[in-house]
């Protein structure tokens, strides 16, 4: 599994650790009672895909996995 290199670019890990900091505020502010923390949390999250993207589209992310071989064509049968 390792050497797929899933999510192992800038551009994962900046995503997954905002998207954690956002889930951790929403939980300690769910946890306070505190509904605009909370929501804070919630934007915060989402926010942390957004800035993922954006620096994947930046050219720190992954390339797109191509597939060594073509796509083998059809070929009608004799009968």
């Amino acid at each position: 599994m390792s050497s797929s290199g899933h999510g192992h670019t800038p551009a994962a890990w900046t995503g997954v650790i905002i998207s954690f900091i956002g889930f951790c505020v929403a939980g300690a502010f769910m946890v306070l009672g505190n509904v605009p923390g909370f929501w804070a949390g919630i934007v915060l999250t989402g926010l942390g895909a957004v800035v993922g993207g954006v620096m994947r589209l930046a050219g720190l992310g992954s390339e797109p996995k191509r597939s060594a071989a073509p796509a083998a064509v059809a070929q009608p049968q004799e009968g």
